[in-house]
């Protein structure tokens, strides 16, 4: 049984997944106490409940402590099974978020694995589909992992509604990686707006691509505009193409000015580029079980952050590997596992 103690570090919902996750995936039965204790809102909340039980469908487990508020979990996984399944966070909670830690285990599934989830596609605090599938999908696919995202509709904050498929095809292993220097070709985005004006998704996608320019970078940002999802809400994202990649991005929000979310993003950008590492703060997080999967893997990140620092503390109580990082908080940093 694996101890873990949810109030470690910034103590909030990443913990508990990356735990579950990391317990269907090894087998390994786990204990969670003081889930979200540093959080204003602690316990299990809709998206982490939801979050939990795909992982229980996707192992067959056994769970104690499963339900909307419960501060402490017991978690038995069974045998990874393929197939279909179908999830509703019931709420504008992230899809990707619940996405990024089903899918750690699903890979390794004795059959191809197809979930369909319904929630938030873009909300705040968490990545936005469009990164997810342009940043973190094709990273994960350069290191051997196997995945096909589908976009069917966008959910926003607070009517949530968004609905998108996941396929994964098994695979026996991970292939050890070096991502350490960031490899820049071009800059491409995608700027959206839905039950809102289309001019506001150009008006996001001008403002990004002006403040690119400005610092000498071209950029490609494509406009998707609809009525047809619960909405209304908007977003950009933007993200370079290479070997590496590298992201940034910003969700609209009632009487915020379209101008400033194109260049909050545009700024987000060129900070991560700024900084010449291979991954960009978020993918510094969410790369870390992988590393510990392929073994022998080395990667430079814009910015350490309290999420890498937790998810290596869970990765190392599940995985017997041992990470050396070479950096500061809110610095650049080099991590390697053996």
């Amino acid at each position: 049984m694996i101890e873990i103690d949810g109030s470690y570090g910034e103590g909030g919902g990443a913990l508990l997944r990356i735990s579950t996750a990391l317990s269907a995936l090894t087998g390994k039965y786990v204990h969670l106490t003081n889930i979200r204790a540093n959080r204003p809102k602690k316990g299990l909340m809709p998206q982490h409940f939801t979050a939990l039980k795909a992982m229980a469908q996707l192992t067959h487990a056994f769970h104690e402590g499963l339900k909307i508020g419960s501060n402490e979990i017991l978690f038995y996984p069974s045998n990874l099974q393929g197939g279909e399944y179908h999830l509703d966070i019931g709420t504008a909670g992230s899809i990707t978020l619940l996405l990024q830690s089903f899918m750690i285990p699903a890979a390794f599934a004795d059959s191809p694995v197809k979930i369909t989830l319904r929630g938030g596609t873009d909300v705040r605090w968490s990545p936005p589909v469009d990164y997810f599938i342009n940043v973190t999908c094709p990273l994960l696919e350069s290191i051997g992992y196997h995945s096909k995202i589908n976009l069917i509709q966008r959910g926003h904050y607070p009517m949530g509604g968004g609905l998108l498929t996941a396929k994964i095809t098994p695979i026996k292993k991970l292939k050890p990686f070096n991502l350490q220097k960031l490899q820049l070709d071009y800059i491409k985005g995608i700027s959206h707006a839905v039950k809102l004006p289309e001019n506001i998704a150009i008006r996001q996608a001008k403002s990004a691509e002006k403040f690119l320019l400005k610092e000498g970078y071209e950029s490609d940002i494509k406009i998707q505009h609809s009525n047809h999802e619960l909405g209304p809400g908007s977003g950009i994202v933007l993200w370079t193409e290479g070997k590496s990649r590298v992201g940034g991005s910003s969700i609209g929000q009632p009487g915020k000015k379209a101008e400033l979310v194109g260049q909050e993003a545009a700024k987000e950008l060129l900070y991560h580029i700024s900084r010449k590492a291979a991954l960009d703060k978020y993918m510094g997080d969410q790369i870390i079980p992988y590393m510990a999967l392929a073994g022998y893997s080395q990667i430079k990140t814009a910015e350490l952050t309290q999420h890498t620092l937790t998810n290596i503390y869970v990765t190392e109580a599940f995985i017997k590997k041992e990470f050396k990082v070479e950096g500061k908080l809110e610095n650049k940093a080099i991590i390697r596992v053996d």
